[in-house]
């Protein structure tokens, strides 16, 4: 298995996903917290509250989790890029049981999600103490309470990069792939939120789940009131936070079990 593991890396190391992976996690966390924190969200059309606030932190927090399309549609290519490129029926030739093959590949996508959310919480908050201290700005909620905020976004970017891997291992064809990946989570999941009724399914779908870890209602309140419908009530954190690991077990059987006999020629 260790053998299996140390391939994978060696395929990731080789291509150029992982230092783009690595620079979107700069970019998205630091240059974009740091935008939204110079700009300051007051600022914003529509105006949202300011970083002094509780209101105003949760929501640029909460911005980033709508960055979560990035991770998981790097763990689409890892799968798909297999199949598109023929390079599966050849790594299933060197290791007959699939199972190992792909739980290698977990594991490697896994540790590179951990890496990418890690980078991403790290710049964000360095960016957000920075900006704020320039601009002489006290936050709204202290240190050790948005450090911890951005943990739980770093930790769900794991779980949006293994997302992205089941969907990979469930369809194989990398552009239908990218587009269900990409288009549902940054336009679907919005989308869902403005027709009345089918909001309520929010809290519980995975950008529902990844809001409730930084308690942003801001949008969803926001498109509630816009299209007159029932405000939608975000589950507790730790709610969500189970729930968003049950969405990566989902994701982690269906990359496993499926093309365990799949015809791969």
């Amino acid at each position: 298995m260790k053998h299996l593991i140390k391939a994978e890396f060696r395929r990731l190391f080789a291509t150029r996903m992982w230092g783009g992976l690595l620079l979107g996690a700069v970019l998205i966390g630091g240059g974009l917290m740091g935008a939204m924190a110079l700009v300051g969200p007051e600022n914003f059309d529509p105006p949202m509250p300011g970083l002094d606030t509780e209101t105003g932190i949760r929501s640029v927090l909460g911005m980033l989790g709508y960055t979560a399309f990035v991770p998981a549609a790097v763990g689409t290519l890892a799968v798909t890029s297999e199949y598109r490129h023929r390079t599966a029926a050849v790594t299933f030739l060197f290791a007959p049981r699939r199972w190992q093959v792909l739980a290698a590949k977990l594991a490697t996508y896994g540790a590179a999600g951990l890496a990418y959310g890690l980078i991403l919480a790290g710049t964000a908050a360095t960016a957000l103490f920075a900006v704020a201290f320039l601009r002489g700005i006290p936050l709204g909620l202290p240190a050790d309470t948005v450090i911890a905020l951005l943990a739980r976004i770093g930790l769900a970017m794991v779980v949006y990069l293994l997302l992205g891997v089941g969907v990979g291992a469930l369809l194989r064809n990398q552009i239908a792939a990218l587009c269900i990946v990409v288009g549902y989570l940054y336009v679907g999941e919005p989308l869902l939120m403005m027709i009345p009724g089918v909001n309520q399914l929010y809290p519980v779908l995975p950008g529902g789940a990844m809001a409730s870890l930084t308690d942003f209602t801001y949008l969803a309140d926001a498109i509630s009131q816009e299209v007159g419908s029932t405000a939608v009530q975000l589950l507790p954190p730790a709610a969500g936070a189970l729930l968003l690991t049950a969405y990566a077990l989902a994701a982690a059987l269906i990359a496993v079990v499926l093309p365990m006999r799949r015809d791969i020629t």
